[in-house]
């Protein structure tokens, strides 16, 4: 009876498990699984695999001018996501971390981007955006076509990318700075520190776990981005916008090459990981230090 008993206490805890394993079965192994296999087959224009072609689709997106301009194109967009919308969260969530007057409001602002859908922030900023009744080009006294202008539009893209990151952000530092020792900063203060020595040398290392944390996120996100750049620019104008995401939907959606767009998504898929998994190895290399 004993035995019975350890052995159902053993298998209980997989058992509550089994609920989330078929979800994520449905929608994330199978579909994973689904496009690696597709990647190796030409595809009919309802996306069936009809022909094996190998690597042959492998080939021909490593060959491709379009898909390495995706890439650097790509590239570019993450660093000034990243950047962007890491400084905008960290600034909110230093300003927000004293109290004064009126901080619930601030807070609220701060973190609101994370409330909205890219979507709807992407069709507001495109009027902000336009060259002739855009407030943009009024406020700066200028005659821009923005996001047709192959010299601007992927950095208004960005911009708008990591101001909507930033509202997350926002709150992740935000949780960081609440877990830093005040007493440090008085301490601090009596040795006769300024505010920027306080902030270079007790919060940016406090805050360096959420920041990692933060960053390896925000990576991810910047690598997903689609809805801005669907409304913005279609990944135009030429293909200054053409992200890696994009560029698989024109494929599969457009030009009905659902092999092709299989074999780019696996291919980002691995570049994510890489990524990531050099953030981790640079991380424990820190921590080790």
């Amino acid at each position: 009876m004993k035995s019975k008993n350890s052995l159902a206490g053993k298998i209980t805890p997989y058992l509550y498990l089994v609920p989330a394993m078929l979800v994520f079965a449905v929608f994330l192994f199978y579909p994973f699984a689904k496009t690696i296999y597709l990647s190796f087959y030409l595809t009919d224009n309802m996306g069936r695999a009809k022909i094996f072609a190998g690597i042959d689709n492998y080939v021909s997106l490593l060959t491709s001018s379009s898909f390495w301009n995706s890439l650097r194109v790509t590239l570019i967009f993450v660093v000034i996501v990243v950047a962007g919308g890491m400084l905008l969260g960290l600034i909110g969530a230093v300003l927000c971390n004293k109290a004064f007057p009126c901080i619930r409001f601030f807070s609220t602002a701060y973190a609101l981007p994370m409330a909205i859908a890219s979507s709807s922030a992407a069709m507001i900023f495109k009027i902000m955006l336009n060259p002739t009744i855009g407030i943009v080009n009024k406020l700066l006294g200028v005659d821009i076509n923005w996001v047709n202008d192959p010299k601007y539009a992927l950095v208004v893209v960005a911009i708008l990318t990591a101001w909507l990151n930033s509202g997350i952000n926002f709150l992740y530092f935000s949780a960081g700075l609440g877990n830093i020792d005040e007493s440090i900063y008085e301490r601090a203060s009596v040795d006769g520190a300024s505010g920027v020595q306080q902030f270079f040398s007790l919060t940016l290392p406090g805050l360096s776990p959420i920041m990692f944390y933060t960053l390896v996120v925000n990576v991810i996100q910047a690598f997903q981005s689609f809805g801005q750049v669907k409304i913005l620019t279609e990944g135009g104008p030429g293909e200054s916008t053409n992200l890696i995401v994009y560029a698989i939907y024109r494929n599969a959606f457009f030009n009905y090459r659902f092999g092709s767009a299989a074999a780019e998504s696996v291919v980002l898929f691995v570049i994510i990981m890489i990524l990531t998994l050099i953030m981790f190895k640079v991380q424990g290399k820190g921590v080790k230090e």
